[in-house]
């Protein structure tokens, strides 16, 4: 596939704010398509080279890390990935990597939401990166309509400013810009208790207006993910079946990281496995859903779902699939009944039903952000459990003292996938640097470092 224009061309006039949503200091805001034609090599590449930088931000989010870590971690990404000797092809690039990861990301729900968090993480940092005087070009780029607090005013409440500077542990010398804004469109700073606020109105400084901007930023974005869904799934999607169609689907499948629905050394598992596994191998949120279908001989539809796609892609085929289900259900339902009103919703699930989908398992991201109701025990235990509920989950696995602490810690800090790592590395004695982003993930690197320990076993007792 030829290019219409050069990239050099296109990357100039977004530099400019041309057609292509460019902004200052080679930071682009993404407000309109380039109208250019890319090779489709480039189209693939470009992308995953994005990919690597935001997926490399999901795994620093998911492990705690802090914002200055995260500012760090977002440059040296940048830099490995996407940069390129030449400023103008490093900004071209960044141009058609988001466009089209946009087209990628934009077909469901799910990816919208990932893509949409990451990207905002994304431009936070390097808005953060830039300089005062790009900054406020990109405010005037998103056309914000505040205006520095006139220094009469700012002299009537530079005491509180003050206040709030030494309460968050900033020099007690105040910044002389700030800009005077509804409290709703910062929630951010206000629910850290960042910013001085008056009569509805919060007092943001210069070196807060990343807020601001991020905002807008996500609204924009948020807004493009969902026109872009309806162009995809009414032209696009049958116009380029042959070409781009089959690349955007490979390409999301990228958003749960490496393949753990299916792994490549995974063994089969059959029906006399699953508690014995569940002992060793299974995270939290399975092994409590297997308790809880072993008590109550049921789960509601979330539960089938999210477990029976987990055995699916730890190995368990369809025919035992089947046996281990009725099994269950047929103690508190009949044979009968459960072959007519749960069989097929199995058949269904591996593919051998209705459209004929091969389904996966669920992530980390979409297990956290269900919302269980009365009766239901899927989701993620960390996010949904009690405290007490959780200690004594997490006791039941040989989990106690300052590992247990620390768990519960991050719980409380809302950092789930840290919390189901820590656990992970509590458990197998070994560190898990890559983070847990999926419940597949957690028994297929369980299973490997138990082999590892067995192996180790059997080598020192033939020496």
């Amino acid at each position: 596939m030829e290019i219409v224009r050069s990239h050099r061309q296109i990357a100039a006039e977004a530099a400019a704010g041309v057609g292509c949503g460019g902004g200052a200091g080679g930071l682009p805001t993404y407000r309109v398509a380039p109208q250019l034609e890319v090779r489709l090599e480039e189209f693939e590449l470009f992308a995953i080279d994005r990919l690597r930088v935001l997926k490399g931000i999901a795994d620093g989010l998911s492990r705690g890390k802090r914002p200055e870590e995260m500012e760090k971690l977002v440059k040296e990404l940048w830099k490995a990935h996407m940069r390129h000797q030449d400023p103008t092809e490093t900004l071209n690039k960044d141009i058609i990597s988001h466009f089209v990861l946009r087209l990628v990301y934009c077909r469901t729900e799910e990816l919208r939401k990932w893509f949409l968090s990451m990207e905002t993480t994304l431009f936070r940092y390097r808005f953060r990166l830039e300089s005062p005087e790009s900054q406020r070009m990109l405010m005037s780029e998103f056309r914000l309509p505040y205006k520095a607090l006139p220094h009469s005013e700012f002299e009537a409440v530079k005491d509180k400013l003050s206040q709030v500077a030494r309460t968050i542990g900033q020099s007690a010398a105040v910044e002389s810009v700030f800009f005077k804004v509804p409290f709703e469109e910062v929630p951010d700073l206000v629910a850290s208790r960042r910013v001085f606020l008056s009569k509805g109105y919060a007092y943001v400084a210069m070196s807060q207006v990343v807020s601001l901007v991020v905002t807008q930023f996500r609204c924009n974005i948020s807004k493009a993910l969902v026109l872009t869904n309806r162009k995809w799934t009414a032209t696009i999607k049958e116009q380029e079946k042959d070409r781009l169609t089959p690349i955007v689907e490979a390409l999301s499948n990228a958003y749960f990281g490496p393949d753990y629905s299916q792994p490549k050394d995974a063994v089969e598992i059959s029906l006399k496995d699953i508690d014995q596994l569940a002992k060793t191998s299974f995270p939290l949120c399975m092994r409590h859903m297997l308790e809880k279908l072993r008590e109550n001989h049921h789960l509601k539809h979330g539960g089938r779902m999210q477990f029976g796609l987990f055995l699916k892609g730890a190995g368990l085929k369809l025919e035992d699939a089947l046996a281990f289900w009725r099994a269950e259900f047929s103690q508190k339902v009949g044979s009968e009944r459960f072959d007519k009103e749960y069989a097929y919703s199995i058949r269904h699930n591996y593919g051998k039903e209705g459209k004929r989908t091969d389904y996966t398992p669920y992530s980390c991201q979409k297990i956290i952000s269900a919302t269980p109701g009365v009766g239901d025990h899927h989701g993620c235990p960390y996010r949904h459990f009690g405290e007490d509920n959780l200690r004594a989950a997490l006791n039941k696995m040989g989990i106690s003292g300052h590992p247990l602490e620390e768990i519960m810690d991050k719980v409380k800090n809302r950092h789930y996938q840290l919390a189901c790592t820590m656990t992970f590395e509590a458990e197998h004695g070994v560190s898990c640097d890559t983070g847990i982003n999926h419940p597949n993930q957690y028994f297929s690197e369980s299973q490997k470092v138990l082999k590892a320990k067995n192996q180790a076993v059997q080598s020192q007792g033939t020496t």
